[in-house]
């Protein structure tokens, strides 16, 4: 007599396994431990992404005693939207319950030809880049496949089928620091019978955790960017302080594995524009030299101001001067447009409610407060 499944969702009640979370490997496998012929798991994973269906009994072309089965042991279950919020440029943000202590956001950006969502893959974040306010809040937990994934699974059904064309796992938390379920809900977003992303269509950006870059190119070959900031390890020390343990030479090694030898591949290098910081001719010019030798493309993000940051956004005539440099030089350079600031939707300003188990923010508060 086969044991009742192992949850695999932070949460579950003993015994339930929550099917969102399983990707098609995991899904006939769990087919199989009940007893299922393995074409079970692509209707399985059409009901549940494809038509959004969290009911079982509406699933119609299953057999009642499989969906008396999978009511018994299973779920399908999202994080919840506690707050919807929509900006003036229609970009939206949804504000979901993890757990009772936590939430993470989510971001769609509209554009002309395309829908982006932004998803999260930590409640938090430990790395303490010094310019991103979801940074600030600490860290608590890794997001599980299931919360990972919901977020996509939410978005189509708030948002409805094909607005979504993109995904970017640039939300809250560093996706490389939660390898396994990243790779998993990644997985779940290229397969046909769920979301038929393309590889090109999903990108995962990381502050360049060496080791599981390598690792990711062993298992995907999705668009990648890095959080790159500086052009030099005394400056990324400072703003991207795993720099110390990956410094850039390493980093850009890593990078270029990543993207193998054919030349067709570009990484994205995302560089915050911080007024005095990062942004003059010489960093420009210093960058030009770094980036020589990678094939690239660099994305210049225009700095969102969030309370208690001593950092200000470069002005607008030295972003543009540092992306003329660029340009001039043979780099492909785009300057991002800041969308949904209005609703603190903007890159850097994801923040959620985090159970911090960093107790960085007790320590911030204690570094405010303390005497001169």
């Amino acid at each position: 007599m086969n044991s009742a499944p192992a949850p695999v969702n932070p949460g579950e009640a003993p015994g339930t396994t929550n099917l969102l979370g399983l990707d098609r490997k995991a899904m006939e496998a769990f087919c199989a431990g009940i007893g299922e012929k393995p074409f079970r798991a692509s209707q399985l994973l059409q009901w549940i992404h494809q038509r959004g269906v969290d009911d079982f009994a509406s699933m119609t072309n299953l057999s009642k005693v499989f969906r008396a089965k999978l009511a018994d042991t299973c779920e399908i279950r999202a994080p919840e939207i506690v707050l919807a919020q929509k900006s003036a440029d229609g970009t939206c943000k949804w504000v979901l319950q993890t757990d009772a202590q936590n939430r993470v956001e989510t971001v769609f950006i509209p554009e002309e030809g395309r829908g982006t969502l932004c998803v999260s893959s930590q409640v938090g974040c430990a790395l303490e880049c010094s310019f991103c306010s979801t940074a600030k809040q600490g860290f608590n937990r890794n997001l599980s496949v299931a919360e990972i994934i919901g977020q996509v699974w939410t978005a189509q059904r708030e948002l409805g089928e094909g607005r979504i064309t993109n995904v970017v796992l640039m939300g809250m938390g560093e996706p490389l620091l939660n390898f396994n379920n990243v790779v998993s809900a990644i997985s779940l977003m290229l397969d046909d019978f769920t979301y038929g992303l393309s590889k090109r269509r999903v990108t995962l950006s990381t502050s360049g955790v060496v080791p599981a870059l390598d690792r990711l190119a062993e298992v995907t070959d999705i668009s990648l960017a890095v959080s790159l900031h500086a052009p030099h390890d005394e400056l990324r020390d400072v703003l991207v302080p795993i720099n110390r343990k990956y410094p850039i030479r390493e980093l850009l090694a890593a990078c270029k594995r990543y993207i193998g030898q054919d030349g067709r591949r570009k990484v994205t290098f995302e560089y915050v524009m911080l007024d005095g910081i990062n942004d003059t001719p010489a960093h420009a010019k210093a960058l030009v030299r770094l980036l020589s030798h990678v094939p690239s493309k660099v994305n210049l993000i225009p700095f969102n101001p969030f309370p208690g940051t001593d950092y200000c956004c470069s002005t607008p005539e030295n972003l543009k001067r540092f992306s003329e440099i660029l340009q001039q030089a043979g780099l492909i350079t785009t300057t991002r447009k800041t969308r949904g600031d209005d609703i603190d939707a903007a890159c850097g300003q994801l923040v959620g409610k985090v159970n911090d188990r960093t107790r960085r923010q007790i320590r911030l508060h204690q570094v405010a407060t303390a005497a001169p």
